[in-house]
């Protein structure tokens, strides 16, 4: 009897002996396959740096989840500063359900080997700075349920095999540069609820099977250049339906489109790369609805008149640009003196050093039917009398910036440029130029949203002088304050030989203007409803010559068509700014606000931009070295510093409920004492 229980113990001990060498050859093996992953995608260990050979737990890593197996089931990532490539190596993290990649600056192509992951239900890479095509293997991961590739640099077409993800609910593709038709077969995804595709480059009909979708309730395909009949069956999506900047579309019960002619519902001119072209195969096209193939079978008569259609359009086109050269011309023969001793900038003798003729944002096809300061009539003449009395005119505009000198550039983004100038009167403006296509499309939106910039007058605010929009430029400008202090940023990250050290006392003073701003945003005022920032971050606080605190972009968001609001959202989630709910919602609320301030808060407290995971432990536990400038040696105030790594600490809280509202705040800030 006691050998059979001996030999029992021996045997269960050998097997537990066994699962546990197994489970640690597996985390082993675990570790290396992240590292060879963190190697890709942080190539200079600046962000991942709990990642380490030397941790045999590989589930403690930042950003990775864990099953009870041990297996990797979540990596979560967004938001955190990658800069590197997505490796192949990831698709051998079998048990994968969820990788969220989205808001870094990570580069190069999506890896074919990411369609292993048969488990995987959430891929989000959008807000990258991805390239190549969508590899088809996508369409063969079966529990795909979300996929998120949106503004990113991918071009190619949609592959018809993601109708194969019979559980794909989001299909989130816009602001991209994808070419191609509509795959006819995405109409055949059952589950899906929302499909963009707005802002590339797709050409031919919609899919009539696209309309056929059951649960669709948005579809997105603005800014492409489809045409044809649009199918009636989209009419039940009402606003759900986006299908605007695509001139060739026409159907019945859609009131912004023209009635198709018959040569629209029978086209005889072939579609790009279909049938009758010989730049690409028909089959390396994705399947789509309604793709004529009809060939026109007497093509020279319609030949002489397209040459002789094309010739015309040629002639007005180089009459249109010879006058409107001419006229530039003329416009800018105002001084021809060069003083580049001087000072200040004249604004009535502009430098022909430094004058330009357009501003870098010009483009002519812009200058056709936009005109958002056209009178409203469905406005009311106090609304109207309040616009005109900001107005300037765009002569005004010119002079001030020397006709757009680079000399007076003082940025650039890939939406808008910013001028200093200098106004008639000898004061000092900044000038934020904007395109057409960066402007909201509907002229009455617009207005809306100049009308509530007009509206915003408080001392923690950037001021609005004014603005322009030139119908001709097809450019909006605003005109605000000079500030000569420049941002928060230059005063973060001082070294000691160069910039200027905050003293204590300025750092409180900026930390608590930045909360008045807020709070009067946030506050329903008179006139001016209550306004969620949605880009609050060191850069958009600017310091004038008493280092007091401006916050700058308020409302600029009203004035924005989406996509460019969206596309600064990468700056502000690299730097650690986007409140971690937004992955998730995709909203933005006065907590999101919250979330932002307590960041900068931090930043100031710590003089530095980057905000690590020892300036919160230092605020939590009130160890001052961790999270205060140690450029101010004792010159601090401890228990305003425990009491501000606290506010900080909250604002920053992962739940959005736990976060204290800005009135909270600003009561803690008129009272600081120590809490600890």
């Amino acid at each position: 009897m006691a050998s059979s229980i001996s030999l029992i113990f021996l045997f269960l001990s050998t097997q537990l002996l066994g699962l546990s060498l197994s489970e640690t050859s597996n985390a082993s093996t675990t570790v290396s396959l992240l590292m060879a992953i963190k190697a890709s995608l942080d190539p200079g260990n600046l962000v991942l740096s709990s990642w380490s050979p030397n941790v045999t737990d590989p589930c403690s890593f930042e950003g990775i989840a864990c099953n009870e197996l041990g297996q990797v089931v979540n990596i979560s990532l967004q938001g955190k500063g990658l800069y590197g490539k997505i490796p192949p190596e990831i698709g051998q993290l079998s048990a994968l359900s969820g990788l969220y990649l989205h808001f870094n600056n990570l580069h190069g192509i999506i890896p074919k080997e990411i369609a292993l992951l048969t488990q995987l239900s959430d891929l989000y890479l959008n807000m990258n700075d991805l390239s190549g095509f969508i590899p088809s293997e996508i369409g063969n991961m079966p529990n795909l349920q979300v996929l998120q590739l949106c503004y990113n640099r991918l071009d190619g077409n949609i592959p018809n095999k993601l109708g194969s993800l019979k559980n794909l609910t989001v299909l989130a593709l816009q602001s991209n540069q994808l070419r191609g038709a509509i795959p006819a077969s995405l109409g055949g995804l059952t589950l899906l609820t929302r499909l963009d595709l707005s802002f590339n480059h797709l050409f031919g009909s919609i899919p009539v099977k696209l309309s056929e979708a059951p649960k669709l309730e948005i579809l997105d395909l603005r800014n492409n250049t489809l045409s044809g009949n649009v199918p009636l069956g989209l009419k039940r999506l009402n606003e759900g339906f986006r299908y605007e900047n695509n001139p060739g579309l026409c159907g019945t019960g859609f009131p912004s489109l023209a009635l198709c002619s018959d040569s629209s519902l029978n086209p005889t001119k072939p579609e790009p790369f279909g049938q009758g072209s010989n730049h690409l195969p028909t089959k390396d096209i994705p399947e789509s609805a309604n793709i004529p193939h009809q060939l026109n079978q007497n093509r020279k008569p319609q030949a002489a008149a397209v040459v002789g259609i094309i010739g015309l359009f040629v002639i007005l086109t180089v009459a249109g640009l010879f006058t409107f050269s001419w006229y530039r011309r003329r416009k800018q023969q105002i001084g021809n003196t060069i003083d580049i001793s001087e000072s200040r900038v004249s604004t009535d003798q502009p430098k022909v050093l430094c004058r330009r003729s357009t501003s870098p944002l010009i483009s002519l096809e812009y200058s056709n039917g936009w005109d958002p300061l056209a009178k409203d009539q469905s406005g009311s003449a106090l609304s109207q009398e309040v616009l005109e009395s900001f107005m300037f005119n765009l002569d005004e505009v010119e002079s001030a910036t020397q006709y757009f000198s680079e000399m007076n550039l003082l940025g650039k983004s890939s939406f808008s440029a910013v001028y200093k100038g200098t106004l008639r009167d000898g004061s000092t403006v900044a000038v934020k130029c904007i395109s057409k296509t960066s402007c909201k499309s509907d002229e009455a939106e617009f207005r809306k949203g100049l009308k509530l910039l007009t509206s915003l007058k408080h001392e923690n605010l950037l001021r609005l002088r004014g603005f322009c929009c030139s119908k001709g430029r097809g450019e909006c400008f605003l005109i605000y304050d000079f500030v000569s202090n420049g941002n928060l940023l230059r005063y973060l990250d001082v070294k000691d030989d160069k910039g200027k050290v905050l003293d204590w006392s300025t750092r409180t003073a900026i930390i608590k203007g930045i909360a008045r701003g807020i709070e009067y945003l946030h506050g329903n005022k008179r006139n001016k409803p209550a306004l969620v920032h949605r880009n609050i971050s060191a850069d958009k606080v600017l310091i004038d010559h008493l280092y007091k605190p401006l916050l700058s972009d308020s409302g600029l968001h009203k004035l924005l068509a989406d996509d460019i609001v969206f596309s600064t959202l990468k700056g502000s989630a690299a730097n650690g700014y986007l409140a971690p709910e937004y992955a998730i919602t995709g909203r933005f609320t006065e907590k999101s606000d919250m979330y932002a301030f307590g960041v900068i808060i931090l930043q100031i407290l710590s003089g530095s931009c980057v905000v690590t995971q020892s300036n919160h432990q230092g605020a939590e536990l009130c160890r001052f070295e961790d999270f205060i400038d140690a450029k101010l040696g004792k010159n601090f105030v401890e228990s305003e510093a425990a009491k501000l790594g606290k506010i900080a600490l909250l604002c920053t809280h992962d739940s959005p409920s736990r976060r204290p509202t800005i009135d909270v705040v600003i009561q803690e800030l008129n009272d600081l004492t120590c809490s600890s």
